[in-house]
This record gives structure tokens, sequence and C-alpha cells, in this order.
């Protein structure tokens, strides 16, 4: 697939990336000839495939080797892709710096590295550091039990150097996370122990507490876990984002299972405390798993002026966007269904709606019918497109959405207001990945050659 609107990895005689978000939102480095991006006539095609030499590795997230925290050194360049697998626990690294359309395995690290200068297995987010290192959280140990732990890669070798939090400080269980240095903060997330999530979603391990509802504040400089934020109505907390702003002392974390974004702040006391924002009601159903569906928020962004929150209800199957000028009182200006559990014709009959008057429509494009619902979401840098895929982790897949296993996963494209808010979609852009040629694939997270909304981090 074409890079859709890739930036230039390095500008002038500075480092990767911008020198503030509000500089990246306006993209003014210059394009490099194998940059510049194609015509329309091409968008939507996949360019250039890269197979991966192992099955079953579950690429889920993926992270630079360096971005706009090292934006003051020249010598480091946006280059490489740091790739881990949720569930085998290897780390790719893929060389995009000579001809981003064409991509190369670099390096690949195994498990066996990891487990024994770590003793961290299924790894999920990557950030690059200030530091000239790679940082990978991890869902849990070896055997598949909790330990929401950190490695540490160079970003130039990429050798295993370590774990980053002191040894035995591991946070009892790991997802994601993301670091405000202006304020000495780290915050990770929690989903559950990897024996508990990878085959399948059970409800009777919510009832006996096996799902996360907590978030873990770290020092960033002494590399330790200082408070424990419990979430009230905060089951399943996933992707968290702090403000662009590296002033900013809050984010938003979005609850997966509870359909809620917290607000996390740092508060008069300089600790640090959450509350609730948006609440998405359950849907009453019949012919689900459950007597009541969850939105299941399973991504959040924020555009990089702070100005507008995004979120994806898997189950439900819609986008939002949200104006966070108030970040205590977020507002509704834009929602667009996209698949879903609930569409019209489908086995779920809604019975009470809290939202809706009536079922929507399922999602055809360019003759296409979409299967799943909205899943990971990436914003250009200037706010203006939205993307969004629909497949969010093969073994829940296959539970709530069989149809996407037989038919592959799509990629669409949505138009957003950036002066009122609003979202349309552009019946024009489908990437169709149920016609790959090993058979249908199910497309997970999304890049921009030259960084996006969640990739980098201002210091």
């Amino acid at each position: 697939m074409r890079p859709i609107a890739s930036t230039a990895t390095k500008c002038g005689n500075c480092g990767p990336g911008y020198s503030t978000p509000l500089e990246a939102m306006k993209g003014n480095c210059p394009w490099s000839e194998s940059q510049r991006p194609t015509t329309d006539s091409t968008a939507g095609e996949v360019i250039h495939r890269l197979p991966m030499p192992n099955l079953k590795d579950e690429l889920h997230h993926s992270g630079w080797n360096t971005c706009s925290s090292c934006f003051g050194d020249s010598t480091k360049s946006r280059t490489k892709l740091v790739l881990p697998s949720l569930i085998s626990s290897r780390i790719y690294v893929v060389d995009v710096g000579s001809e981003p359309r064409a991509p190369k395995l670099h390096k690949v690290i195994e498990p066996k590295d990891i487990h024994a200068k770590c003793e961290l297995a299924f790894l999920h987010t990557s950030h690059c550091l200030a530091s000239g290192e790679v940082m990978i959280s991890s869902l849990g140990d070896v055997k598949g039990n909790g330990k929401g732990g950190f490695v540490l890669l160079d970003a130039e070798t990429f050798e295993v150097k370590g774990t980053w939090e002191r040894r035995g400080g591991a946070a009892p269980l790991g997802y994601d996370f993301w670091y405000q240095p202006r304020h000495n903060v780290m915050i990770s997330t929690e989903w559950a122990a990897p024996n508990v999530l990878r085959d399948g979603f059970n409800p009777a391990d919510v009832e006996a507490g096996l799902y996360g509802s907590h978030l873990y504040v770290w020092d960033w400089q002494r590399h330790e876990i200082v408070q424990t934020l419990s979430l009230k109505d905060g089951l399943i907390p996933l992707e968290i984002r702090f403000l662009h702003n590296p002033d900013a002392a809050q984010g938003f974390v979005g609850c997966a299972l509870s359909s809620t974004i917290q607000r996390f702040y740092k508060n008069e006391g300089g600790t640090w405390s959450v509350e609730k924002v948006i609440q998405v009601p359950p849907k009453k159903v019949k012919g689900w798993l459950l007597p009541e569906m969850p939105g299941l928020i399973t991504d959040i962004l924020l555009s990089l002026d702070d100005r507008f929150l995004y979120f994806s209800n898997w189950l439900h199957g819609d986008l939002r966007q949200y104006d966070i000028s108030d970040p205590q009182r977020p507002r509704l200006t834009g929602q667009l269904f996209v698949g879903g559990s609930i569409v019209k014709g489908g086995p779920v009959q809604v019975l009470e709606d809290q939202e809706l008057k009536s079922q929507p429509e399922p999602l055809v494009v360019k003759g296409k019918r979409v299967a799943g619902g909205p899943q990971m979401i990436q914003l250009s840098l200037d706010g203006k497109r939205l993307y969004v895929t629909t497949s969010l982790y093969s073994a829940w897949d296959k539970q709530f959405y069989p149809d996407l296993i037989r038919e592959g996963s799509v990629m669409l494209q949505v138009d957003v207001d950036t002066v009122k808010g609003g979202l349309k979609l552009n019946p024009n852009f489908l990437v169709d990945f149920g016609k790959e040629p090993l058979g249908p694939a199910l497309a997970h997270e999304l890049r921009y050659p030259g960084g996006d909304c969640s990739s980098d981090i201002w210091i």
C-alpha cells in the first residue's frame, strides 16, 4: 500500500520529526522525491508486501527507532520500524529508510534473547526515547502470567539491553504506556494476563477480576511505580494518550469493556487523579454473547493541536470525534458508523438503545460489505484524514466477527472537518485485505512513514 501522507523523515540539519506538535501539524518539511505521494488513481492499492519469516507472531503494534523526542540530534534518522509480536514475543526491525515503498527486513530479535535478559514476553507498545533507545511494553512473563514490564533496545544496533524498570519492579499487568518527561512521569495501562486473553474472551474472567482496571504512575527518572490509580467504571484500560503539548499534565485513556474515556491529571497536591468524562452506554440486545453489549473502546487518538479526541467502538461500530477544548467536558462533534455488531440484517437485535432510534445500515464501500467494526485508527499530521482498520486480535476476531476471518479486514479513510468538527467517509478509498494473494489478512495498526498522531512524543 502506498504511503498515503508521508512526510520527510528528516528536515535540514535537525533531527527526526518536528520541533513541536504544532510544527508537525503544519507538516512543513520538504518532500524527498522517493516520498512524494502518488496520484489519487492509485489510492488503496497495495504496492508492496513484506513477508515475515514466521507464523503466529500476531504483529500488533509498532513504533520507530527514533522520533521527535530526538529532534535536537542531527545524527538520528527515522529509518527503522520496530514491530513487536504480541504472541510469539519476537521483535522485527524493518528498514524503510532507503525506500519507504519497498521496506526490507533488517533484523529479527528472537524471544529467547528477550526472555534471557528481561524475563518478559507478549510484547505490545513500542516508543522511541531521547536516550537513543527503544522501549517496548509487555503483557506477561514467559509462562503467560501477567507482568507489565518494559524491554529496552539499543536504537542503533537493536541489541536487547535489559528492562527499563528496576529488577522486581514490574506492574502486575501491562499493555500501553506514554511518558511526559517535563512532569517526570510515565503512565501505563493493563489488559489482562496473556493466559486469560489469548484464546478469546470469557465473561467469567471478568467476574473473577482477571481483567485490568488500574493505571500505573511511574517516576520517569527513578523507573519505579509511585502511584496506582483505581478506575471507577474503568475495566480494561487500553490505549493511553497524554496531551501532545509536552507541558501538559493531563491526558485520556480508553477503557474498553466499560466503554468510558477517563481523564487523568496532576492534582494540586502533585499526585495524579482520574475522572470519567465520557460514557458510551451499553445496548440491551438479543442474539449476542451477553444481554448487554458494550461499545468496546479499543483505540483513541488526539489531534496534534490537542483539540479533538477520536475513538472507536469496535462492537457498536462507530467512530467518534469529541472537541476537548475543555478537557473536563468533551463535546461530541462527529460520529460515523463503520460496520459493527448491531447493523440491520445481522444476528443481533437491539432491544433498548439510549442513543440510536434504529439499528445502523451495513456499510458497503466500492461493492465490499465491511466485516468487523472500527478498531485501530490513525490521524494525518494535519488532522484532516482519519484512517481505520477493522481487526482487533485474531482470537477475538474469530469470536466476535467470524466473517472477518473469511473476508479479511479493510482500511477505510474518513475526511475530518477540523473547523466545526465532523466525520465523513471517503467512498472512493478502500484497501481490501480479503484479496491478498495468500488469502484474507487481518490488518491492525497503521503508521505514517514520517510520524503520526501516536508515534511521536515531545520532550
